[in-house]
């Protein structure tokens, strides 16, 4: 083949690359929520400050406000969501089925999760850690004071597993009772039936809030016994969904770090100077247009549910039944692990 011909084959696989990655931008997944009108998130059944509906039907909490920013961004309306409530065995298989198109419910990201479910994990919302619950009345103040106790806990959850390595590790002989459902868990930590309960400590909070005849009661042991990031995933398969899911959140914790708020958003839009505030509200670079979205799809966002700072006070932060500080859910810039790489 002579250099000319090589030069000419080049040339056209080029524009034949460009043109495949052109129109993969809309992607089959958001192709399929525009034709139906609305997204359709898993969520938890029931889990206060996270997930969970009130007598009238309607969806509140740190999740819901994540799926109903990513409506916002893709369909321009935070309400055009369905809310598919999953139990911790039902959230993998319907997000592999494509019952739903995210799952947004209190999920720690693992290996395992990553790489053998066919699921992409997208980026953290909450950083969490497991913990235990105890009566007050039991006097124990620290999870190495319950040696051969009786623990609450769910069963297919990162928690029963976490459980075990821990007693193994100190040596403790805890004696796990396990239940399929999280209410049933809870009905039983609160009728004495365990000793202790351990979940996550943001859903110890969440459940001493909604379950406690009294929650002071009822103490979370200071020990955190592992990691659990926690955050949105959705199926393998389709990179442009993945990438539309992920830079929401990013938009999202990067709107709090700019000083972007639900109140102020279009008044910046319209005056702020800051380049990095005019490239995130669509004013000076089309930023939506890479991820196959208008140009002021986190405007959309941010006016729905506010930045990640407000969506975090609002439903889990100190002036909620949970109280729970920000800790490693701090921007960066303040002490905590919330860090969102650049939108540009």
């Amino acid at each position: 083949m002579t250099f000319l011909k090589t030069t000419r084959l080049v040339g056209l696989l080029f524009a034949a690359g460009l043109l495949a990655s052109s129109a993969a931008f809309a992607g089959k997944t958001l192709d399929a929520i525009k034709s139906r009108g609305e997204v359709v998130v898993g969520v938890n059944t029931g889990l206060a400050g996270f997930s969970a509906a009130d007598s009238q039907g309607k969806w509140t909490g740190l999740d819901v406000d994540v799926g109903r920013a990513i409506a916002a961004a893709v369909l321009g309306d935070g309400e055009k969501v369905k809310w598919v409530p999953l139990n911790a065995q039902q959230r993998f298989t319907a997000l592999q089925s494509g019952e739903i198109d995210v799952l947004s419910r209190n999920t720690t990201f693992t290996l395992t999760r990553d790489a053998s479910l066919g699921l992409h994990q997208t980026a953290v919302t909450f950083y969490d850690g497991q913990g235990f619950i105890v009566p007050v009345k039991s006097k124990v103040t620290s999870a190495k004071q319950l040696k051969g106790a009786t623990v609450c806990v769910q069963s297919g959850t990162t928690t029963e597993k976490n459980l075990t390595d821990f007693s193994r590790a100190n040596n403790l002989n805890l004696k796990p009772i396990v239940f399929e459902k999280l209410d049933a868990t809870n009905a039983a930590y609160f009728s004495g039936r365990c000793q202790a309960m351990t979940t996550d400590a943001s859903g110890l909070a969440s459940i001493r809030a909604k379950e406690a005849k009294d929650p002071k009661d009822h103490l979370i042991l200071p020990e955190l016994i592992s990691k659990e990031p926690l955050g949105p995933m959705v199926r393998r398969g389709d990179d442009e969904w993945f990438a539309i899911v992920k830079w929401v959140i990013y938009g999202l914790i990067e709107a709090e770090e700019y000083g972007v708020t639900q109140a102020n958003v279009d008044k910046l839009k319209a005056e702020s100077t800051d380049p990095v505030v005019q490239r995130l509200l669509g004013k000076s670079e089309d930023m939506g247009k890479l991820l196959g979205l208008d140009r002021d799809w986190l405007v959309r966002a941010v006016k729905t549910v506010g930045n990640y700072g407000e969506i975090f006070e609002r439903n889990v932060g100190e002036k909620t039944p949970l109280a729970l500080k920000r800790g490693p859910n701090a921007q960066w810039s303040k002490g905590g692990l919330q860090y969102a790489p650049p939108i540009r």
